[in-house]
């Protein structure tokens, strides 16, 4: 991992101001994706946690039924958490090569919006925009 010697102040944000993805943006997003990375790899252990201590032994079929789909609907979200680690991966290793905040399929800025939005984002608005439009265009036929 490549170490940073930028120093944000606490109170730091990007600013259009400043020239695009410069050290201390990066930074700034670099923190932003470790500390969600954290947050979710919490989370991830919370839930497995609380699957290991629940047993289904319920001896009403209501409570059975309602704690299967409580531990069904915890699964789809450790499932969605481990998919948004590999994008936050995904995007630290962007920064480290140099290519985070580009648009992956136009090279264009992604913008600084954007990215506080959506840390993990790989296409600019426009480029999503007529992905999104090819996709429901595919998906009609």
């Amino acid at each position: 991992m490549v170490e940073t010697s930028v120093i944000l102040p606490p109170d730091y944000r990007p600013s259009a101001d400043e020239e695009y993805m410069n050290e201390m943006q990066v930074e700034y997003f670099r923190q932003k994706l470790l500390a969600w990375k954290k947050s979710l790899l919490a989370q991830s252990q919370d839930t497995l946690e609380d699957l290991r201590q629940g047993g289904l032994n319920q001896p009403d079929d209501v409570d059975r039924a309602s704690m299967e789909t409580d531990k069904a609907l915890d699964l789809r979200t450790k499932d969605r958490a481990r998919k948004l680690i590999g994008k936050i991966n995904d995007a630290l290793k962007r920064i480290e090569d140099g290519t985070y905040g580009y648009c992956e399929e136009t090279g264009e800025p992604i913008g600084l919006e954007r990215l506080e939005a959506r840390p993990v984002a790989t296409l600019s608005i426009e480029a999503q925009e007529r992905h999104e439009r090819m996709e429901k265009t595919y998906n009609e036929d």
